[in-house]
């Protein structure tokens, strides 16, 4: 795993067994975002498709690509072809894995023997990106919200149900708890319950002719269903570490024209007897920088997950991705070769 900015560097192994002509060895380094799904048009069904480069850098290690005349001869052993590529600094949109698109960042070698088929080979790795900082000014407002509900009977007017909620700070890294405190006033006649959820929405696009073709999915990263409040009551909650955000893919808006990550955390309360509810939305950001107090002992460790298999990015591993191996009867899982990881902290 990388982060953007920073070198990749490694060696192409070749061990042969007899002297051969070997015109040249490539190294390309691609990022690549790809998104895919079928479609009914007129009762038909087609499949629409579109990629972005993202990164596409390209390395002759050995030999050259164009040659005339006699063709080197590469004797037999091992041979070591180191190779480096540097990232650029922009910032890079994160691996992701989904079943309608994907962000794969990979090596891919060529060793190109002039009478055969040139072998192959392929690594992938992951891009931690893109940089959100939880100590920029603009995640540190904090965001309040409030919403009521007064309920009428015959023109007589009943108390009023209040629920008001103050986020302390919009963005933050998998592994840290939400900061969330709330102030419910039940006037009302009937029981109420608040309710949290963090939601993960996923757009695609795919560009087709003037507007394109868009795709939204809709996940639930993280629930919280506090106690019941009776009428004419009041109470105060705190979010403590009730409310612990699991790994996530990050945020991802405007680097990727194919798709966008993002997140809405819902605030409300749910009526026992009637159903109906209130709810405030607030836009959470998913960061990939820790949160640090200043001149404080309190120590943020850094780990990378895998994200869970409630969102996208963790439930789906594509089957290029997955050991094919005999059916002998057990249940065993497969052996996954690779699913993307993203920044997750515990805080001591």
């Amino acid at each position: 795993m990388y982060y953007a900015g920073e070198i990749i560097s490694g060696h192409v192994l070749l061990n042969t067994i007899e002297n051969f002509k070997l015109k040249c060895i490539r190294v390309m380094l691609r990022g690549k975002a790809h998104a895919e799904w079928k479609v009914v048009v007129s009762g038909d069904r087609r499949t629409l498709r579109d990629d972005q480069y993202i990164i596409d850098d390209r390395a002759v290690i050995y030999g050259h690509d164009k040659i005339e005349g006699n063709i080197a001869v590469l004797p037999r052993g091992q041979h070591h072809f180191p190779f480096k590529f540097h990232l650029p600094e922009s910032a890079l949109p994160c691996s992701f894995e989904s079943k309608p698109g994907y962000v794969r960042y990979y090596i891919k070698v060529t060793v190109d023997i002039p009478y055969c088929s040139p072998p192959q080979g392929m690594k992938y790795f992951t891009i931690i990106g893109p940089h959100i900082d939880c100590m920029e000014e603009q995640y540190l407002k904090p965001m309040i919200g409030e919403d009521k509900k007064t309920t009428c009977c015959f023109c007589c007017q009943r108390g009023p149900v209040v629920i008001r909620s103050e986020l302390e700070r919009s963005a933050y890294v998998s592994g840290e708890s939400l900061r969330l405190r709330a102030d419910i006033d039940n006037q009302g006649e009937e029981e109420v319950r608040m309710i949290i959820k963090l939601v993960q929405y996923v757009e695609y696009f795919i560009e087709r002719g003037v507007l394109g073709v868009t795709k939204e999915t809709e996940h639930l990263v993280l629930e919280y269903k506090g106690e019941c409040i009776k009428p004419n009551t009041c109470s105060k909650w705190d979010s403590n570490q009730d409310l612990v955000l699991p790994v996530t893919p990050p945020s991802l808006v405007g680097l990727c024209r194919l798709l966008q990550i993002y997140y809405v955390l819902k605030v409300g309360l749910e009526f026992e007897k009637s159903g109906e509810d209130l709810t405030m939305h607030f836009p959470i950001t998913v960061a990939t920088v820790p949160f640090r107090i200043p001149n404080s002992k309190e120590q943020t460790a850094v780990h990378y997950g895998v994200a869970s298999s409630h969102v996208e990015g963790g439930m789906y591993v594509g089957p290029e991705f997955l050991l094919g191996q005999v059916y002998d009867g057990t249940s065993e899982a497969p052996v996954i070769l690779y699913r993307p990881l993203y920044v997750c902290v515990n805080t001591h």
